[in-house]
């Protein structure tokens, strides 16, 4: 049996870049940058109004000039077609580019008009009073986002922004997800009083696509020796392979002595936590993982996201998922020496870590109301309140 922090480092080991792509901006959401990407021009590329008003030279202004000629009305996306002389203005829309010699928009609020002029009325003045001034932004050339930065509705309209249509990205990894059991029957079809309903399929697949993945195989395969390793070799043409159910050391858990029989390479079978204990992972000839997760409602969730989801982030060049660190609040004791994962909820107002009721690893709620997965460590056998716990957010 391998530690926990042992079964990161090992996965860790293991990771690898899948390579680039090239997706349309539409598809990018969640992806990671592959290259770093640079302004194509200035930004603002001219000086912009930051508002509706009147812009004038700023020496006119300093020379005592209160009342000037509106010289013609610029909209956004419109250039002038006369140029400022003294004592004239331009009336401006927001967004518009503001003409040189123009240097100063004053707000349509500190203006009055006075026949066929406008008086303006503003009580400070400055040079570049209400311009974005072009290159503010971001200089042609500089850096807009840096490779393996993930690809938010923030960044992705930065891109569009200069131009990028189409976004070079970290390849995602197939993935072909298995689950076991005979007990197990799909949704849509009777069941029996000692039968249940194929839910942790569903699970992992959720947790897939949260990491914008969609699985390329998805198989149930009962209890049988034959059909799980044609099954699993079917399965093993995917960058991973996430099993569920068939690990732990029951009769009919065939899935480690198949997946070694298929050339999978054992990196470790069993790791010092609870849930999660009998959870097996193993390399392909190719390079790729295979997670066999414990079949257990809770275990299957913990096991998927402290192992699977680092090697996901890993593969694409993002860190590893973050820990974050916060004071415990009540009472939790345990009664085995393992690191020990439990489901919790942030109290905002406390800025406590919580406990959620679960009744153990097969509780079919998983914690249906947490927040987060905090960790109760092995050698502490009992948290008490202002103990800082480490914990994710799910």
């Amino acid at each position: 049996m391998i530690s926990f922090d042992g079964a990161i480092r090992v996965i860790a080991a293991h990771s690898r870049i899948l390579g680039a792509e090239t997706v349309p901006a539409d598809d990018a959401d969640g992806r990671v940058l592959a290259e770093d990407i640079f302004a194509d021009r200035d930004y603002p590329p001219f000086n912009r109004a930051a508002m509706d008003g009147y812009a004038i030279i700023y020496e006119d202004w300093v020379g005592g000039i209160r009342e000037f000629i509106v010289s013609e009305t610029i909209l956004a996306g419109q250039p002038a077609s006369k140029k400022l002389v003294k004592g004239s203005c331009y009336k401006i829309m927001t967004g518009a580019a503001v003409p040189g010699p123009a240097n100063v928009v004053i707000r349509v609020e500190d203006s009055v008009i006075a026949g066929d002029k406008v008086r303006l009325t503003a009580l400070s003045m400055k040079p570049y009073l209400n311009i974005a001034r072009q290159g503010e932004d971001l200089l042609s050339g500089s850096t807009v986002a840096h490779k393996y930065a993930k690809l938010t509705p923030q960044l992705i309209s930065i891109l569009a922004v200069v131009g990028r249509e189409r976004i070079l990205v970290q390849k995602l990894p197939s993935v072909a997800v298995v689950t076991t059991g005979d007990e197990v029957v799909p949704l849509g079809q009777s069941i029996l009083p000692y039968q249940i309903r194929n839910s942790n399929a569903y699970l992992i697949r959720s947790m897939l696509k949260n990491n914008g993945i969609v699985p390329a195989f998805v198989q149930h395969v009962r209890d049988d020796k034959e059909m799980i390793k044609e099954v699993l070799n079917e399965a093993l043409r995917s960058d991973i392979v996430v099993i569920n159910g068939g690990v732990s050391a029951g009769e009919a858990d065939y899935v480690p002595q198949l997946l070694e029989a298929l050339h999978v390479q054992k990196l470790f079978h069993k790791v010092a936590i609870r849930p999660g204990k009998p959870i097996w992972v193993g390399a392909k000839p190719d390079g790729g993982l295979v997670f066999a997760l414990p079949g257990n409602p809770f275990s299957c969730l913990v096991t998927f996201n402290l192992f699977v989801k680092l090697f996901l982030n890993l593969s694409q060049g993002l860190e590893a998922p973050q820990y974050f660190k916060l004071p415990f609040k009540g009472t939790r004791s345990k009664k085995v020496n393992l690191d020990e994962f439990f489901p919790a909820r942030i109290d905002a107002d406390s800025m406590t870590v919580q406990p959620v009721s679960i009744n153990g690893s097969g509780d079919i709620r998983l914690g249906l109301n947490a927040e987060a997965i905090a960790l109760h460590p092995l050698e502490t056998d009992v948290l008490s309140s202002g103990d800082l716990v480490n914990f994710f957010f799910l």
